[in-house]
Parts: structure tokens; sequence; C-alpha cells
């Protein structure tokens, strides 16, 4: 008989510490921040995965993803490759001449959030208004620490890091450039240029999706 008892309050000891374990495990995750959100890249010359700095930049990503939830991205062209730079896309229509897209308001520049641009970070293309950027970015492919916010110097605002396929980034900065006429907008007007840096073979972004869908 107290044998059986002992049983039973042993029994009785392990599913409530079992209960109370599963609680707490609940609590805890219900208590971990949600990741940064990742996007997927795919390009005429491979897929690239991105992570977004959501915590550290959150104008910028809510306004880059604004862009990729709307498909604006989808058939553009990395329309300037540096080799020992950047790659720089996201405003341009892979057309023949390219041609530059319209875009949504511009946003302020984030570059205090303490992201540098380092190989491998994605940051803003912008003009030499700070707070001018609007869809455009570029791939660091080296550092470039002379585009981190220093004094009397407002920076590039970082915002996101690749996290798979910097294989396939290396890919784009080695094609073949040269100098090509391109459309482009300013004030809604369109201006025929020559643009130089631009890849001989059009690198098609094909879409920009979030992770999972």
């Amino acid at each position: 008989m107290k044998l059986d008892r002992l049983i039973s309050t042993i029994a009785i000891l392990l599913i409530a510490t079992a209960t109370l374990f599963a609680q707490q495990s609940k609590d805890k995750k219900m208590d971990q921040p949600k990741g940064n959100p990742v996007v997927v890249m795919k390009t005429s010359m491979g897929t690239i995965k991105i992570e977004l700095f959501e915590d550290k930049a959150p104008v910028t990503v809510k306004n880059f993803l604004s862009y990729v939830d709307e498909k604006y991205f989808n058939g553009t062209v990395f329309h300037r490759v540096i080799k020992g730079f950047m790659i720089q896309g996201g405003g341009f229509e892979a057309s023949d001449p390219i041609k530059q897209k319209p875009t949504k308001a511009q946003i302020i520049n984030e570059s205090d959030n303490g992201l540098k641009n380092e190989r491998g970070t994605l940051a803003m293309a912008r003009t030499n208004d700070p707070n001018s950027a609007t869809s455009q970015f570029f791939i660091n492919v080296v550092d470039n620490s002379f585009l981190n916010k220093a004094e009397g110097n407002p920076g590039y605002a970082v915002f996101a890091k690749v996290i798979e396929g910097m294989d396939v980034v290396d890919k784009i900065r080695a094609v073949k450039t040269g100098t090509f006429p391109a459309i482009s907008l300013y004030q809604g007007k369109e201006i025929k240029q020559q643009f130089q840096d631009v890849p001989e073979t059009k690198v098609v972004i094909e879409s920009i999706t979030r992770a999972g869908k």
C-alpha cells in the first residue's frame, strides 16, 4: 500500500513538473522577439537570400518591403556594376534602352543606425540630398567604410545583409560593363543619358519575394 502511494505521489509530481516546464517554455517563446524579415531575390544569374534589419532601419525596411509586396522590383536590372565597389539596382526596367521607373516618396536617411557598409550588406542609393532614397539599393562587394556616417559625411543607410548567395553577387560583380544609353526620370520628365558601368548583358532581377511566400 505504501509503495502504491509512493508511486502515485511520484507520478503526480512528474505530471506537475512537466506541465510547469511546458508552460515556462511557452512563455519563453512568447517573450522572444520575432526575427527580422528575409527576402529571396531571384536574378538571371542565381538566387540571393537577404535578411532585412527591421530592428535597426525600420523606415528603410518598411519602404523596401512595400516595393517587394507590389512586385516593383520584378523585371528590373542591376544597372551599375563596379567590381571593386558595389552592384546597384532596383530602379530601371530591363528594356532597351533601360528606363527608370516611377517611385514612391523619398525617405529619411537612417545611416546613424550603427550598421556599416561592409561586404555583403545592402544600403540605399541616393542623390547628394541625404534624404532622397526611394527604390534603388546597392550591395557592397567590399568593405566601403567611406560610405559610413561620420562627421561631415551623412553616409549611406545600411538596412540588410546577404545571408546566402554571395557567390551570385560575386558573379554579378565580375560581368563585363560599358557605356550604354538609358532613360532617367527628373521631375516626371524623361531624360536620355549615357550611363557608365552598365552590364553588357543585362543582369535581371526576376523577382524579390518574402521568404516562405
